[in-house]
């Protein structure tokens, strides 16, 4: 009986619109976040390959960074992503907000 397993796809659709998979995720010790890794990882969460939990585990992050590599991608798409851009993003949103 299969009961409690849980089934995800072989892969999803990546930010490039490529399939990815677990083996295309960045290595487990990454530590240069470029914006095309950071949203390969959004996607993976979004798409059900991984679960944020996973993620976190898999790439030692925090529940906050990981959120806010999500509300980037959501708000600008990968651009937000761009560190040196976060605060021209984050402007940006907020007008948005007060109109």
């Amino acid at each position: 009986m299969i009961e409690n397993q849980k089934i995800r796809p072989d892969q999803v659709i990546g930010p490039l619109g490529e399939p990815l998979t677990l083996d295309d995720l960045p290595p487990r010790d990454t530590k240069r976040w470029v914006v095309r890794r950071k949203a390969e990882v959004v996607a993976a969460v979004s798409g059900g390959l991984l679960t944020i939990d996973e993620v976190l585990e898999r790439y030692s992050l925090t529940l906050e960074e990981f959120a806010s590599w999500q509300r980037a991608v959501d708000r600008s798409g990968m651009q937000g992503l761009r560190v040196t851009r976060i605060q021209h993003y984050r402007d940006l949103y907020e007008r948005q907000l007060k109109y």
